[in-house]
């Protein structure tokens, strides 16, 4: 019977390798992923193919809600906010919170309450907001992406490819706000008369425990499967990830990230 090693054994196995290959040498690792090494192309697979974004979605809420310059500005969560599905901080309607903290929010704990109310309050409504995200996607030239919801609920038509989504990914990361935010552990933040706390953890499971990772976003859905954007940074030297519909996901991102570094710092 012959032994199929899993991916993340099989990239540690080859760590020693020096050859700058780009390729795919990987092509049963996910749906679609990119690895870029100092924003140049090392592996890829089916990256411009369009496929559900999942939370990954909320780069593009994060960057327009960062870039209006509002920030500090009081956001009261409509009634239609507070009853998201999904991952939520449990808001009700009413709760006054920083614009701020809901994108902490939902940057770290993926909460489509917080990413829903920051849409409506943004724009006046969740669906003007999606005409903001497009827009914005297309003035970026993110040609293989549409949005359809502020937050990346599965909805027919609501895609976006790895190509994209790493041009979105290293956008948002210029901006402090959000770079901030998604290199946190864990981070805490309250309403604006201070009533309420709410803790929140990162759902990057790399942050914290993959030396130099600095970010990005993860997502789930069950059309979308297991997906993350992840970055680190070692020695002044950038390697992104993007994976789409992986298989492994955090087994398979902390050995790709390892041989990436290995390979390019090799390549020198």
């Amino acid at each position: 019977m012959r032994l199929v090693l899993p991916v993340w054994l099989r990239l540690l196995l080859l760590l020693p390798t020096c050859a700058w290959s780009a390729g795919d040498p990987y092509p049963e690792l996910a749906g679609a992923y990119l690895v870029l090494h100092d924003d140049r192309v090392l592996w890829a697979h089916g990256e411009a193919a369009p496929m559900p974004p999942a939370s990954l979605t909320k780069l593009m809420t994060a960057l327009i809600v960062a870039e209006s310059g509002r920030l500090d500005e009081a956001v009261t969560v409509a009634p239609e906010a507070a009853r998201a599905t999904g991952s939520s901080m449990r808001l009700v309607s009413g709760d006054r919170l920083a614009a701020r903290d809901l994108l902490a929010a939902a940057l770290i704990a993926s909460a489509n309450d917080a990413c829903r109310a920051l849409a409506i309050w943004h724009s006046g409504s969740e669906a003007a907001f999606v005409a903001v995200m497009n827009q914005r996607a297309k003035a970026l030239a993110l040609r293989d992406t549409r949005f359809r919801n502020a937050c990346g609920h599965d909805a027919s038509g609501h895609v976006s490819s790895a190509r994209d989504l790493a041009r979105l990914a290293s956008t948002a990361m210029e901006l402090a706000p959000i770079a901030d935010s998604v290199k946190r552990i864990d981070h805490e933040v309250a309403t604006v008369d201070r009533r309420k706390r709410f803790p929140l953890r990162n759902r990057n499971a790399l942050i914290g425990r993959y030396a130099g990772a600095i970010g990005v976003k993860t997502g789930y859905t069950q059309r979308a499967g297991p997906c993350v954007i992840a970055l680190a940074v070692r020695g002044g030297h950038r390697v992104m990830l993007v994976l789409l519909r992986a298989k492994n996901r955090w087994w398979d991102a902390h050995a790709l990230l390892d041989r990436a570094f290995a390979v390019g710092d090799a390549a020198r």
